[in-house]
């Protein structure tokens, strides 16, 4: 299927509308800031320095003083727990840590919909939806309300082929309203800054904003299908353009602040927005960081923008000398309109998201209104139990997918936090304080913020009351087993744990959390519902209990509306189809357990095969960095003497010395915790590791570096002087 974003051509699939992890791009020219989802890292200097009980901002701002320890809240009448368990302690493999009382498993909306599905049990309930899916993706759509203005003819065209599926072909209906339905006085939007700044827009103030947008883009002669990029810090001038752009049927895409000019043409380079939306600069870290310079190269490479809307981010007035046809927010905004936003079709394109780029340009994944709006209600109605009494905080940025995934919580009439700025302000309480301050039930972070509360010592349960707290979510690498054990000893034992698994590419999740089931220490609780997600072999056999590809055999609505400029759909093909024909294959290398839960054990790509066995890297970075002097480390596979020998490198805390006694210690929890074949032969002691923007390791470029390749697209990294580390050693010659 050809489809057409205003003057460009779009080539993409029929498919339907479409460590969760699309990267992004280095800071070229700017501060480093992102950890994992965006945000970087300034994590080994956080972690090397002494982390007293400062006050945050945020605890600052309330009558200038910060709060006292406060004891954490008892668990629930009914929860199940296990008690806190030391390190080096004997454990089962994959005990329960926690399982829902009955009452707040009989309220989800999940038991409802099980209910008026006819199931009693949930594994009924998730072999219902895969085998039935147009008839479960229809009943999801009549749960969660969504409304079509034209109804469709069917439900799915080909739903036995996933390349050519079509998802309720002749409906249209409109994204925004449904972002929108919600009225009234409270609030939409809380934005909180890392220096303590707070806003916040009810549901009436946002649909008002979002009118004033969209009438501006309108007198700008913006038209359906037309780009809109926002490279933007996460305020809600972020959200107020995204809504606008849909409104009017063009198609959103954004980065975030910290990507330098070639990261930012890389991506919006190849889709040629006609509207950029941009802010004067940010605040990282205690740090004022500019934008327009930036700005001002990517105008001069993007001759496709004619107007640029600047939000005064900083609080100042902004200077727009340079700026091709630029504007302040405040004038774009055109007040008094009432606008309806236009109904698309089902598969119109909404977003424009983009893979890491690390083999070269990124890949710019094109994803529907219809697929978007179904798949994140499924999930936050259903799997995260939200609604209108529920705030959601996800710690991310415009640049990491899960920042869509976020804004989409107010189609359930949630409240959504917004957070810009670093993670570890405040000695790692900032966002803390923010969730006691907001009253966060739903908190949402990395694998890698968890890993490093941990290592720093600092217990949020302890210093915070986190009594509306009831969900943690995790993604952007696997979670550690260590780690599950962190977040019941000290942020709260009564609260549901969900490490979360999808991708850019699906815009959401194949494996997630689940409110009827409990949660098992190391384990994705389970898969989604109407997605067929299984564990193939080498072989393509489906298997259980052991490692393979993780893949979908079935069609579903939010798989990608095509790649931008891909003429016969070949670069899409060969992206999820060519490793099993007619199989999505997501490239995660993973065990389904026998109970039905998770274990992501690393990217396929990065698999070693030592003596022909295969191993996740993310089997031995779960046990190696349980060891409290090493801050993270890498795998990978060094081609050595007619075979591949594991090599890991490991970056140790400060003052720390990696002596043969430590290298033994590695080998050690390595062998008692896996198997021989895991244990590394080499033990390699480096300053940092080379990461993209979103903070996801890339072993693939590390195994170049250490064999003499070239790394292709370095411009895809945050910090490409790191590869240097890993060429020519000494200690890889023997």
């Amino acid at each position: 299927m050809v489809c057409k974003l205003g003057a460009v051509t779009l080539a993409g699939t029929a498919a339907g509308a479409n460590s969760l992890l699309g990267g992004v791009e280095p800071a070229d020219e700017t501060p480093s800031r992102r950890v994992e989802g965006g945000k970087s890292s300034n994590l080994d200097a956080w972690l090397a320095r002494p982390h007293c009980r400062t006050a945050s901002p945020l605890q600052q701002t309330r009558g200038g003083h910060g709060l006292g320890p406060l004891r954490r809240a008892a668990p629930l009448g009914g929860a199940r727990l296990v008690g806190s368990l030391q390190r080096g302690e004997p454990v089962a493999e994959n005990p329960i840590l926690w399982t829902p009382p009955v009452e707040r498993r009989e309220r989800s909306a999940m038991h409802r919909f099980m209910r008026e599905r006819g199931c009693d049990t949930w594994d009924e309930l998730y072999r219902w939806s895969v085998e039935h899916g147009p008839e479960f993706w229809e009943a999801v759509a009549a749960f969660c309300g969504v409304e079509f203005e034209t109804p469709p003819r069917t439900v799915c065209e080909q739903p036995g082929d996933m390349t050519t599926a079509r998802w309720f072909p002749g409906a249209t209906l409109s994204f925004p309203k449904h972002l929108l339905r919600h009225r009234g006085e409270r609030a939409a939007i809380v934005f909180r800054g890392e220096d303590g700044t707070r806003r916040e827009l009810s549901f009436d103030q946002l649909r008002e904003q979002v009118d004033d947008f969209a009438t501006g883009l309108r007198l700008a002669g913006v038209l359906e299908g037309d780009r809109v990029a926002g490279f933007l810090p996460n305020c809600p001038e972020a959200v107020i353009a995204m809504l606008g752009a849909a409104s009017v049927g063009a198609v959103w895409s954004s980065c975030s602040p910290d990507f330098g000019i070639n990261g930012v043409v890389d991506r919006f380079g190849q889709i040629a927005p006609r509207v950029l939306v941009c802010a004067d600069g940010y605040r990282y870290d205690g740090k004022r960081c500019e934008s327009l310079p930036a700005v001002r190269g990517v105008l001069e490479r993007i001759e496709s923008i004619q107007r640029t809307v600047v939000v005064p981010f900083l609080g100042e007035p902004v200077e727009l000398e340079g700026l091709r046809g630029a504007v302040v927010w405040g004038d774009f905004l055109t007040r008094g309109v009432t606008l309806e936003p236009v109904t698309t079709a089902f598969d119109h394109p909404l977003y424009v998201m983009y893979s890491s780029g690390t083999t070269g340009k990124p890949k710019c994944i094109v994803h529907g209104v219809g697929g978007t709006l179904l798949q994140h209600l499924k999930e936050h109605r259903l799997h995260c139990d939200l609604g209108p009494e529920d705030t959601l905080f996800y710690f991310t940025t415009c640049g990491w997918m899960m920042w869509n995934w976020l804004v989409s919580a107010l189609a359930v009439g949630s409240t959504i936090v917004l957070y810009d700025g670093s993670p570890f302000a405040g000695d790692g309480r900032t966002l803390w304080a923010l969730a006691e301050e907001e009253r966060v039930s739903v908190f949402g972070t990395s694998a890698k913020y968890i890993s490093a509360l941990e290592k720093a010592g600092v217990r949020p349960g302890d210093e915070f009351d986190l009594g509306a707290l009831r969900t943690v979510l995790s993604t952007g690498s696997p979670l550690a087993p260590a780690s599950f054990d962190f977040v019941y000893d000290a942020i709260k034992p009564d609260l549901q744990l969900a490490s979360i698994s999808g991708g850019t590419d699906i815009i959401s999740c194949f494996v997630l959390g689940n409110p009827l089931l409990p949660v098992r220490r190391g384990e994705l609780q389970s898969r989604g519902l109407g997605m067929a997600v299984e564990i193939y072999d080498e072989d393509g056999t489906s298997v259980v209990g052991q490692n393979g590809e993780l893949v979908c055999t079935r069609a579903f609505p939010s798989m990608p509306v095509g790649f931008y400029d891909d003429p016969g759909d070949a670069r899409y093909r060969a992206a999820y189809f060519a490793r099993f024909p007619g199989v999505w294959a997501h490239g995660d290398y993973a065990e389904l357990t026998p109970e039905g839960g998770m274990r992501i054990q690393g990217r396929s790509d990065a698999v070693l095969n030592p003596g022909g066995v295969r191993i996740g890297t993310a089997e031995i970075y779960r046990q190696v960095e349980t060891l409290d002097w090493v801050l993270e480390s890498l795998a990978i596979g060094q081609r050595w003497e007619d075979d591949v020998r594991v090599v890991l490198f490991v970056v140790v805390r400060e003052g720390v010395t990696l002596d043969d006694a430590r290298r033994d210690e590695v080998r050690r929890v390595i062998r008692a915790n896996t198997t021989p074949r895991h244990v590394p032969a080499k033990v390699v002691a480096v300053p940092a590791l080379p990461r993209t923007i979103s903070g996801k390791l890339v072993e693939l470029s590390v195994r170049a570096a250490v064999h003499g390749e070239p790394v292709k697209n370095t411009d895809a990294l945050k910090n490409p002087e790191a590869l240097e580390h890993f060429r020519d050693l000494p200690e890889l010659q023997t």
